[in-house]
């Protein structure tokens, strides 16, 4: 281990969200920790805020984008923030202790035998904010991924905030508080409808980033043990995959839309079963001729994998003349947000009642390849599945039809 050289402890105050009080914690660097390369800034929480501080105003801390400034605290001679209240001014003299115990600990690192070192290690490792963690894990983990995966995270992060606040410590994470955040999820009403609470589904997907923040947290040595691994994750539902029918999809068809790119996009989706985000990015470079036959060459925004697509000749026609390569072969395609905009007035007058949203028509070129009878294997790899488990919910809408058909026909016999 290298020695942990001129290491300043301070103590330091965070704004709470929301709230007018400020979190206390004791912040030292540099620290030099095994595995990382550059110096870390170690940050413990003391669980303790104050509001009474007292604002220096000859020294600005920032200046925000409205102009409005901040300042820093105001300390004494011994360096102690200055507060109003009784209260929060032994709160400085309790955090104060804390720091000249660690201040000490760092000074006489290294005179720590190994064993020594390793537990003061673990120890600072300990204290730190799983809240500030998780945001830097999506910020690196995340960097290349998909908006969807990105905004999965965020609202993840969101979420656990709601339960824990702006700071949980690594040391006061154990599988109880996981079991308990676990039951706040299945039961907490949404953001936007306070009388509706989470869907199982969504439910589901928080806390399975939030286990997965937890194992990656225990590689790194935030955690003594996988907690991770002896959580139960909250058992997915399945979602009833709607669909249109062959002649449903027909109609559609020969039924104008008031955004012709939109009709183009949803129908080559149908044909191919390619994402809307997918569709949304797609160049004339990515399809490829070869004789009468056509194919894909692209990477999947959300798998980042790369596929190799036989299209029907009907699916290259829809997209329309050939442009320059690194043109779009759907110029303007509205975002998905936008799709009901353009696909109820379309479908109203189709005269389609089913709540179809633009994924819907992936839905329906995987149940169509089914009943048609492709094999789940190739129609897996088609849609870009990762594994059989995803395309096994499509072959049971098949089942279901073939149920329904063989009671489809009765006959009037008499007894």
């Amino acid at each position: 281990m290298k020695e942990l050289l001129n290491t300043k402890v301070t103590v330091r105050i965070r704004k709470a969200e929301f709230r007018k009080e400020w979190y206390v914690y004791i912040e030292s660097y540099p620290v030099l920790v095994p595995g990382k390369k550059l110096s870390q800034r170690i940050r413990e929480y003391l669980n303790r805020t104050v509001s009474s501080v007292e604002w220096d105003k000859k020294r600005t801390a920032r200046t925000e984008a409205d102009g409005t400034k901040t300042y820093k605290p105001k300390r004494d001679d011994n360096g102690i923030i200055i507060c109003r209240s009784e209260k929060d001014r032994e709160t400085m003299l309790y955090a104060d202790g804390i720091r000249k115990l660690r201040q000490r600990e760092y000074d006489n690192a290294e005179l720590y035998s190994e064993e020594d070192k390793k537990r003061l290690e673990e120890k600072q490792k300990s204290e730190v904010n799983f809240i500030e963690y998780f945001t830097d894990l999506n910020n690196t983990r995340n960097a290349a991924s998909s908006e969807g995966n990105k905004k999965n995270w965020r609202i993840a992060l969101a979420s656990l905030k709601r339960y824990a606040g702006d700071c949980i410590l690594f040391r006061d994470i154990n599988e109880q508080w996981c079991e308990a955040y676990k039951t706040f999820l299945q039961t907490v009403p949404t953001l936007a409808k306070k009388n509706l609470k989470l869907s199982n589904n969504t439910a589901s997907m928080y806390f399975s980033l939030f286990k997965m923040g937890l194992h990656q947290a225990f590689l790194e040595g935030y955690l003594r043990d996988d907690i991770s691994a002896r959580l139960r994750s909250i058992a997915m539902k399945e979602s009833r995959r709607e669909y249109l029918t062959m002649d449903e999809l027909n109609r559609l068809a020969a039924t104008p839309c008031k955004n012709q790119t939109v009709k183009n996009a949803a129908l080559f989706s149908a044909l191919t079963g390619l994402r809307h985000c997918d569709i949304q990015k797609m160049k004339w470079h990515e399809i490829q001729k070869d004789g009468d036959k056509y194919q894909l060459h692209f990477t999947q925004r959300k798998t980042r994998g790369v596929e190799y697509m036989p299209i029907s000749p009907q699916a290259f026609e829809i997209c329309g003349e050939a442009q320059q390569p690194d043109d779009m072969v759907f110029p303007n395609f509205p975002d998905v947000k936008q799709m009901p905009y353009y696909l109820n007035p379309w479908l109203k007058a189709a005269g389609i009642t089913k709540k179809i949203t633009f994924h819907c028509f992936r839905h329906t070129f995987a149940t169509l390849q089914l009943s048609n009878g492709t094999d789940i294997y190739t129609v897996s790899k088609m849609l870009g599945h990762s594994s059989l488990k995803q395309t096994q919910v499509y072959a049971k809408i098949v089942d279901e039809k073939k149920e329904k058909a063989a009671h489809a026909i009765k006959l009037n016999i008499n007894k």
